[in-house]
Protein backbone atom coordinates (compact mmCIF):
# COMPACT_ATOMS: atom_id res chain seq x y z
CA UNK A 1 0.00 0.00 0.00
CA UNK A 2 1.22 2.93 -1.20
CA UNK A 3 1.61 6.10 1.37
CA UNK A 4 0.26 9.35 -0.27
CA UNK A 5 0.21 12.87 0.76
CA UNK A 6 0.10 16.44 -0.33
CA UNK A 7 1.68 19.86 0.91
CA UNK A 8 0.04 22.47 -0.31
CA UNK A 9 1.37 26.06 0.64
CA UNK A 10 -1.49 28.01 0.58
CA UNK A 11 -4.45 27.83 -2.13
CA UNK A 12 -7.49 25.55 -2.80
CA UNK A 13 -11.05 26.41 -1.33
CA UNK A 14 -9.35 28.23 1.56
CA UNK A 15 -7.38 30.97 -0.55
CA UNK A 16 -8.24 30.77 -4.44
CA UNK A 17 -11.53 31.01 -6.42
CA UNK A 18 -9.67 28.57 -8.51
CA UNK A 19 -10.53 24.94 -8.02
CA UNK A 20 -7.46 23.66 -9.88
CA UNK A 21 -5.62 22.03 -6.72
CA UNK A 22 -8.91 20.81 -5.19
CA UNK A 23 -9.84 18.82 -8.17
CA UNK A 24 -6.01 17.73 -7.84
CA UNK A 25 -6.72 16.48 -4.33
CA UNK A 26 -9.87 14.71 -5.36
CA UNK A 27 -7.80 13.27 -8.97
CA UNK A 28 -5.11 11.84 -6.42
CA UNK A 29 -7.43 9.33 -4.70
CA UNK A 30 -8.09 7.18 -7.95
CA UNK A 31 -11.65 7.04 -6.82
CA UNK A 32 -14.72 7.92 -9.55
CA UNK A 33 -16.67 9.24 -6.35
CA UNK A 34 -14.44 9.97 -2.94
CA UNK A 35 -15.27 10.02 0.46
CA UNK A 36 -13.70 13.41 1.30
CA UNK A 37 -13.69 14.14 5.00
CA UNK A 38 -12.45 18.19 6.18
CA UNK A 39 -10.27 18.95 9.56
CA UNK A 40 -11.03 22.33 10.10
CA UNK A 41 -9.08 22.39 13.89
CA UNK A 42 -6.52 25.25 13.29
CA UNK A 43 -9.12 27.38 12.29
CA UNK A 44 -10.96 26.64 16.35
CA UNK A 45 -13.78 24.69 13.48
CA UNK A 46 -14.60 27.86 11.57
CA UNK A 47 -17.73 28.00 10.82
CA UNK A 48 -16.61 30.01 7.36
CA UNK A 49 -13.79 27.65 6.73
CA UNK A 50 -16.82 25.09 6.58
CA UNK A 51 -19.55 26.37 4.32
CA UNK A 52 -16.48 27.13 2.06
CA UNK A 53 -15.49 23.36 1.95
CA UNK A 54 -19.20 22.54 1.24
CA UNK A 55 -19.67 24.76 -1.16
CA UNK A 56 -16.74 24.33 -2.90
CA UNK A 57 -17.00 20.02 -2.70
CA UNK A 58 -20.37 20.54 -4.25
CA UNK A 59 -19.36 21.42 -7.57
CA UNK A 60 -17.70 17.69 -7.56
CA UNK A 61 -19.04 13.89 -7.79
CA UNK A 62 -17.85 13.05 -3.87
CA UNK A 63 -18.51 12.71 -0.36
CA UNK A 64 -18.05 15.64 1.43
CA UNK A 65 -17.66 15.17 5.52
CA UNK A 66 -15.87 16.90 8.20
CA UNK A 67 -14.56 16.67 11.65
CA UNK A 68 -14.94 19.34 14.43
CA UNK A 69 -14.34 19.51 18.13
CA UNK A 70 -15.69 23.33 19.18
CA UNK A 71 -19.08 23.74 17.61
CA UNK A 72 -22.71 21.78 17.77
CA UNK A 73 -22.83 19.10 15.34
CA UNK A 74 -24.33 20.32 12.10
CA UNK A 75 -25.09 18.55 8.31
CA UNK A 76 -22.19 16.32 7.09
CA UNK A 77 -20.50 16.02 10.99
CA UNK A 78 -18.65 13.15 11.78
CA UNK A 79 -19.83 11.83 15.26
CA UNK A 80 -16.43 11.99 17.66
CA UNK A 81 -17.82 8.64 19.70
CA UNK A 82 -16.67 6.80 16.61
CA UNK A 83 -14.17 9.32 14.64
CA UNK A 84 -11.72 6.80 14.13
CA UNK A 85 -13.93 4.24 12.02
CA UNK A 86 -15.22 7.30 10.23
CA UNK A 87 -11.65 8.95 9.76
CA UNK A 88 -10.04 5.41 8.31
CA UNK A 89 -13.30 5.33 5.65
CA UNK A 90 -12.21 7.82 4.00
CA UNK A 91 -10.63 8.31 0.68
CA UNK A 92 -8.90 11.94 1.61
CA UNK A 93 -8.52 13.68 4.44
CA UNK A 94 -7.84 17.29 3.94
CA UNK A 95 -6.73 19.68 6.69
CA UNK A 96 -7.45 23.24 6.40
CA UNK A 97 -5.35 26.42 7.75
CA UNK A 98 -4.78 28.29 11.42
CA UNK A 99 -3.04 27.73 14.55
CA UNK A 100 -0.55 24.26 13.78
CA UNK A 101 0.64 24.21 17.71
CA UNK A 102 -3.06 24.61 18.83
CA UNK A 103 -4.25 22.00 16.21
CA UNK A 104 -2.05 19.45 17.38
CA UNK A 105 -2.59 19.89 21.42
CA UNK A 106 -6.31 19.13 20.53
CA UNK A 107 -5.60 16.33 18.32
CA UNK A 108 -3.24 14.57 20.25
CA UNK A 109 -5.53 14.30 23.02
CA UNK A 110 -8.09 12.82 20.83
CA UNK A 111 -5.34 10.91 19.63
CA UNK A 112 -5.91 11.87 15.63
CA UNK A 113 -2.51 12.58 15.37
CA UNK A 114 -2.38 8.21 16.09
CA UNK A 115 -5.58 7.64 13.93
CA UNK A 116 -3.84 9.79 10.87
CA UNK A 117 -0.79 7.98 10.40
CA UNK A 118 -2.79 4.41 10.24
CA UNK A 119 -4.82 6.27 7.38
CA UNK A 120 -1.67 7.48 5.81
CA UNK A 121 -0.51 3.58 6.71
CA UNK A 122 -3.61 2.52 4.89
CA UNK A 123 -3.40 4.41 1.64
CA UNK A 124 -5.56 7.22 2.36
CA UNK A 125 -4.65 10.34 0.44
CA UNK A 126 -4.08 13.09 3.26
CA UNK A 127 -3.81 16.31 2.14
CA UNK A 128 -3.47 20.45 3.64
CA UNK A 129 -2.93 23.82 3.43
CA UNK A 130 -0.28 25.75 5.59
CA UNK A 131 -0.96 24.10 8.67
CA UNK A 132 -2.58 21.56 7.04
CA UNK A 133 0.89 20.82 4.87
CA UNK A 134 3.26 21.73 7.97
CA UNK A 135 1.39 19.22 10.37
CA UNK A 136 2.58 16.30 8.25
CA UNK A 137 6.84 16.46 8.37
CA UNK A 138 8.91 16.11 11.41
CA UNK A 139 9.02 19.82 12.21
CA UNK A 140 7.43 22.99 10.46
CA UNK A 141 8.72 26.61 10.35
CA UNK A 142 5.56 27.84 11.86
CA UNK A 143 4.14 31.26 13.31
CA UNK A 144 1.81 29.59 15.90
CA UNK A 145 3.85 31.32 18.60
CA UNK A 146 4.70 34.51 17.36
CA UNK A 147 2.64 36.00 14.42
CA UNK A 148 4.91 37.35 11.56
CA UNK A 149 7.68 35.33 13.09
CA UNK A 150 9.10 31.80 12.66
CA UNK A 151 9.82 28.98 15.01
CA UNK A 152 10.30 25.20 15.05
CA UNK A 153 7.68 23.35 15.61
CA UNK A 154 7.05 19.51 16.08
CA UNK A 155 4.82 17.32 13.68
CA UNK A 156 3.49 14.59 13.36
CA UNK A 157 6.48 13.06 11.08
CA UNK A 158 5.25 11.14 8.66
CA UNK A 159 7.54 13.10 6.14
CA UNK A 160 11.46 13.22 7.61
CA UNK A 161 12.54 17.00 7.41
CA UNK A 162 10.83 20.38 7.72
CA UNK A 163 8.48 22.50 5.69
CA UNK A 164 7.12 25.57 5.58
CA UNK A 165 3.82 27.06 3.90
CA UNK A 166 3.60 30.78 2.13
CA UNK A 167 6.87 30.66 0.94
CA UNK A 168 6.30 33.44 -1.14
CA UNK A 169 3.34 34.88 0.34
CA UNK A 170 4.35 36.23 3.72
CA UNK A 171 7.23 38.98 4.79
CA UNK A 172 10.45 37.41 6.18
CA UNK A 173 8.94 33.49 5.60
CA UNK A 174 11.52 32.72 3.50
CA UNK A 175 14.65 34.10 5.53
CA UNK A 176 13.21 33.19 8.94
CA UNK A 177 13.12 29.43 7.67
CA UNK A 178 16.49 29.94 6.01
CA UNK A 179 17.61 30.93 9.67
CA UNK A 180 16.47 28.27 11.54
CA UNK A 181 17.71 25.50 9.25
CA UNK A 182 21.12 27.76 9.07
CA UNK A 183 21.04 27.74 13.20
CA UNK A 184 20.14 24.03 13.38
CA UNK A 185 16.98 24.71 15.00
CA UNK A 186 15.31 23.20 11.88
CA UNK A 187 16.09 20.04 9.96
CA UNK A 188 16.65 20.97 5.86
CA UNK A 189 12.93 20.65 4.11
CA UNK A 190 10.82 22.00 1.59
CA UNK A 191 9.32 25.85 1.19
CA UNK A 192 5.83 25.84 -0.70
CA UNK A 193 4.53 28.80 -2.35
CA UNK A 194 1.31 29.92 -2.28
CA UNK A 195 -0.78 27.90 -5.31
CA UNK A 196 2.07 24.90 -5.01
CA UNK A 197 1.12 21.08 -3.77
CA UNK A 198 4.00 18.76 -3.32
CA UNK A 199 3.02 15.16 -3.85
CA UNK A 200 4.12 12.76 -1.93
CA UNK A 201 4.79 8.66 -2.32
CA UNK A 202 6.49 7.93 1.23
CA UNK A 203 9.21 10.03 2.00
CA UNK A 204 9.81 10.44 -2.19
CA UNK A 205 8.25 13.54 -3.71
CA UNK A 206 6.82 12.28 -6.92
CA UNK A 207 5.75 16.09 -8.09
CA UNK A 208 4.79 19.81 -7.63
CA UNK A 209 1.68 20.74 -9.17
CA UNK A 210 0.55 24.64 -9.04
CA UNK A 211 -2.89 26.90 -9.41
CA UNK A 212 -0.60 29.87 -11.15
CA UNK A 213 2.25 29.76 -13.31
CA UNK A 214 5.08 31.57 -11.17
CA UNK A 215 4.27 29.60 -7.90
CA UNK A 216 7.09 27.03 -6.67
CA UNK A 217 8.08 24.61 -4.41
CA UNK A 218 11.91 24.35 -2.80
CA UNK A 219 14.46 22.21 -1.34
CA UNK A 220 16.08 23.79 1.11
CA UNK A 221 19.58 22.11 1.78
CA UNK A 222 22.36 23.28 4.00
CA UNK A 223 25.78 22.59 3.04
CA UNK A 224 28.81 21.53 5.04
CA UNK A 225 30.43 25.23 5.01
CA UNK A 226 27.14 26.36 6.76
CA UNK A 227 25.50 28.15 3.64
CA UNK A 228 21.98 27.74 2.86
CA UNK A 229 21.23 26.27 -0.57
CA UNK A 230 17.93 26.59 -2.04
CA UNK A 231 16.98 24.22 -5.29
CA UNK A 232 13.89 24.79 -7.46
CA UNK A 233 11.46 21.99 -7.90
CA UNK A 234 10.47 21.24 -11.30
CA UNK A 235 6.84 21.66 -10.96
CA UNK A 236 3.77 21.27 -13.48
CA UNK A 237 0.66 24.07 -13.57
CA UNK A 238 -2.25 22.72 -13.77
CA UNK A 239 -3.84 26.30 -15.14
Amino acid sequence: MVSKLIAIGGGGFLMETEDLLDQYCLNCTGKTDPKVCFIPTASGDSEDFLSRFYTAFAKYSCKPSHLAFFRQPRSGAIPLVDVEQHLLNQDLIYVGGGNTRAMLAVWREWNIDEILRKAWRSGILLAGMSAGAICWFEYGGSDSTWVGKLSPLQGLGLIRGSCTPHYDGEFNRRYDFHQLVKNGELPPGVGIDDGAAVLFEGQQIVEVVTSKPAAKAYQVKLEEDGQIIEESLETRCLG
